[in-house]
């Protein structure tokens, strides 16, 4: 008899996963409670798959055998709470497609980094000649590419909420970049929940497998107790030396990998991304990529060549001596204390958005150090005036993307950076934080 899928959720996850559950015969149909775009709607009907939107028909969800949620469907939403009660599995799409692969399967996960560490690493392994894809919370669906594609190995982004619909999947190395306060509205404001759901990077795994995370951070090493599996620990570390792993010496990355006996050194002065935040994350890609047979000489190149991923530190342009950056997608604190730290030059800082239950008191230190003037960018802002008011010169609202970038501009000097890092999510005034981050960079080009 042929089982029953549901999939919740028609943006590229969700529609990833209709490509591979039709490949694999099962009765699909596609639910989403917004609307979808059209052109997965074209796919859909192309693909013959049943589907709706702007609802969730109950009698068309509740009698699925199997049912995948978007990573951006909570669990207390009503459908769910109902699919559970009937006694409906309930898996991400990761989970889903993991099934229908043999690939080498590299997870990285953490509040922040993940997204710069999976994409140079990728940009590394490909440039190494390995067959790689690259998926998860980034580009196209892991199930689409199981479904099409043939690749030995697999580099996947990937979210607490992914992680969270992980059940028998297994990584081959899963990295852990860091653990901050996020996305606590979705767990209760608990961050024990939210540090267990990191940690899930590690279950299933064995000895032959590896986990990799950060000796340097706080929440990470208080909570080893949770690594869930048998894999090789792997740390890395810019304060102290690591036996086994990476860490800082002077002015090089050393990588030492004991069980291999291999040792990699990468001058920090050839690395194409700047911050302390990206030695971290260069750490973590340099200990995956030496794990496989790959050229020294061509793990450096990459390095030396890789491109940032866009709206994270991206240079937009330079105004009559002012520089212009986007990092949109520091949708949180700890992602803009990274940015601010960063910054060589004085900063004309653009911040504010929906709120996530953000304390600002970390970000203190460095505001007065380097922020001369803040730029709110969002529907309420009030959090931010009463966190910084005593340590900038002053603050100004806006409420759109072309206010924040002339006030901005209007109110920084020569030798100035305008950083837009929000600390905040964007859907008060935008549809993602790529939207937020596009109309940043129209409207400092139309300076």
């Amino acid at each position: 008899m042929t089982k029953r899928l549901v999939i919740l959720g028609a943006g590229e996850s969700g529609c990833g996963a209709a490509v591979l559950a039709l490949a694999k015969g099962y009765d699909t149909f596609v639910s989403d409670y917004g609307t979808i775009k059209p052109s997965y709607k074209d796919e859909l009907n192309q693909l013959g798959v049943q589907w709706e939107d702007n609802k969730h028909t109950e009698s068309k969800i509740l009698n699925a055998d199997l049912l995948i949620k978007s990573p951006g469907i909570s669990d207390s939403s009503s459908i769910i709470k109902k699919a559970l009660d009937a006694g409906i599995k309930i898996i991400s799409e990761i989970e889903f497609a993991a099934q229908y692969t043999e690939a080498k399967l590299i997870g990285i996960t953490g509040t922040n980094g993940k997204t710069t560490t999976a994409m140079l690493l990728h940009h590394i392994l490909k440039n190494g000649g390995i067959n790689v894809g690259l998926g998860g919370n980034i580009g196209k669906s892991f199930a689409r590419q199981v479904a099409i594609e043939n690749y030995e190995s697999y580099v996947l982004e990937l979210s607490s909420f992914q992680l969270d619909g992980m059940v028998n999947t297994r990584l081959n190395s899963g990295v852990l970049t860091n653990i901050t306060p996020d996305h606590l509205d979705r767990y209760d404001n608990n961050i024990d929940r939210y540090i267990a759901s990191k940690f899930r990077i590690t279950q299933n795994q064995t000895n032959e497998n590896q986990f990799i995370y950060c000796d340097d951070d706080p929440l990470t090493l208080t909570n080893l107790k949770l690594n869930k599996g048998n894999g090789q620990q792997l740390a890395f570390s810019i304060h102290h030396e690591v036996q086994n792993g990476a860490f800082l010496n002077g002015k090089e990355i050393i990588v030492r990998l004991t069980n291999l006996n291999k040792e990699f050194i990468m001058p920090i002065n050839q690395l194409t991304i700047s911050g302390k935040h990206n030695i971290y994350n260069s750490m973590a890609a340099a200990i995956v990529s030496n794990s496989y047979e790959i050229k020294k000489e061509s793990i450096r190149q990459s390095f030396s060549d890789f491109t940032n991923v866009e709206h994270r530190m991206e240079w937009i342009a330079r105004v009559k001596g002012v520089d212009f950056i986007n990092d949109s997608k520091a949708t949180n604190v700890n992602s803009a204390w990274f940015a601010l730290e960063s910054m060589e030059t004085p900063v004309v800082w653009i911040v504010g958005g929906t709120d996530k239950g953000n304390d600002y008191s970390n970000l203190k230190k460095l505001v007065k150090q380097k922020v001369s003037v803040i730029v709110c960018m969002g529907l309420d802002n009030s959090k931010i005036h009463q966190a910084f008011g005593p340590d900038v010169d002053l603050i100004i609202n806006t409420s759109s993307a072309e206010d924040a970038v002339k006030a901005a501009y209007s109110f920084s000097k020569k030798g100035d950076t305008v950083l837009l890092s929000p600390a905040c999510a964007s859907f008060d005034l935008f549809e993602n934080y790529e939207d937020r981050g596009n109309q940043f960079k129209f409207h400092v080009k139309a300076l």
